[in-house]
């Protein structure tokens, strides 16, 4: 027995003598990780949280160079702002037409291309096309279309109606509506394909055993299963809806007709002139929309799709 203890005891004290060299090997590799964070956690701080600071500081002081806080008083300035207001009106409506129209209309095209259609290929294609070409020749191509002597108002004028100098009217958020969805279309369609071919067909086959019509089929199967994407291609959405000043800058410069007066063009405006403290309080308040809207967004994600990850 004496014999047979002996080996066990002897293996268990030289498990003991190794583990503190196992525990030391341990500490040395995650040292070696914390390290290899470092140049990234650097970058980070240098380049995002130190900028926010400073945007904070600009925001809460009269002057960069005097710094007498005077806390509030630069956003109710700014908030009294008339053409501040035109453009977060402005940006406001555009958000709300575009981003809700971006996520439906590619989701309808992605269970579009789920059907046996002819031309599905050369379809899809057409709405791929915009993410190839540059948005300087896809402005272009828009204002030839939309001229006053251009494709539309001739169409117009053929039916009868008057020509429109489309980006000098009401219609102008229009055309850049227009614009904005066939340029993301495509991007968001081939989002939801890839996300519709994730469902599992199981689903389907009990749904067609149980004679499911088609409406119960896609609310609550298709629709369940696609919450985070749609989630995902409505926070994306929206934020191409903020940068959408590229393509309305291209087309109309600096100071175009006042209902394609954007957010982007006010900041663009402000840092011209070197206004700091203006400049500082827009780009806070338009992040903290921002963060609203996404963790709205988050919320009902999480409640229509909580059954689903359960």
């Amino acid at each position: 027995m004496a014999k047979k203890i002996q080996p066990f005891l002897l293996g268990g004290f030289s498990k003991n003598l190794e583990n503190p060299q196992r525990n030391k090997r341990q500490k040395k590799l995650i040292i070696l990780e914390q390290l290899f964070i470092v140049p990234s956690l650097s970058g980070v701080m240098i380049f995002f949280l130190a900028p926010f600071g400073v945007i904070f500081y600009y925001a809460l002081v009269n002057n960069p160079t005097q710094g007498e806080f005077v806390f509030l008083d630069n956003f109710v300035t700014l908030l009294q702002n008339s053409a501040f207001r035109l453009a977060a009106v402005n940006t406001a409506f555009f958000s709300l037409v575009a981003v809700p129209l971006a996520v439906i209309l590619s989701l309808g095209l992605a269970l579009m291309l789920e059907c046996k259609i002819p031309g599905k290929s050369q379809f899809r294609t057409f709405f791929l096309s915009p993410m190839m070409v540059p948005v300087a020749s896809i402005v272009l191509i828009w204002q030839v279309i939309f001229h006053f002597n251009g494709p539309v108002n001739d169409l117009l004028a053929w039916f009868g109606g008057e020509r429109i100098e489309w980006l000098k009217s009401g219609g102008a958020q229009v055309v850049v509506i227009i614009l904005f969805l066939w340029k993301n279309l495509g991007y968001n369609m081939i989002l939801f394909m890839a996300a519709l071919n994730n469902i599992p067909r199981t689903l389907f086959e009990v749904a067609e055993i149980e004679n499911a019509s088609p409406w119960f089929v896609f609310t609550q199967i298709k629709l369940r299963f696609l919450s985070p994407t749609i989630l995902f291609v409505a926070i994306l959405s929206l934020i191409n809806s903020f940068k959408v000043f590229r393509e309305v800058h291209l087309l109309t410069g600096d100071y175009p007709y006042e209902s394609l007066y954007m957010l982007q063009h006010f900041m663009n405006n402000t840092f011209k002139s070197l206004d700091y403290q203006k400049l500082a309080t827009a780009a806070i308040l338009m992040a903290l929309v921002m963060i609203v809207i996404i963790g709205i967004l988050f919320v009902l994600e999480n409640y229509f799709g909580k059954d689903v990850e359960g």
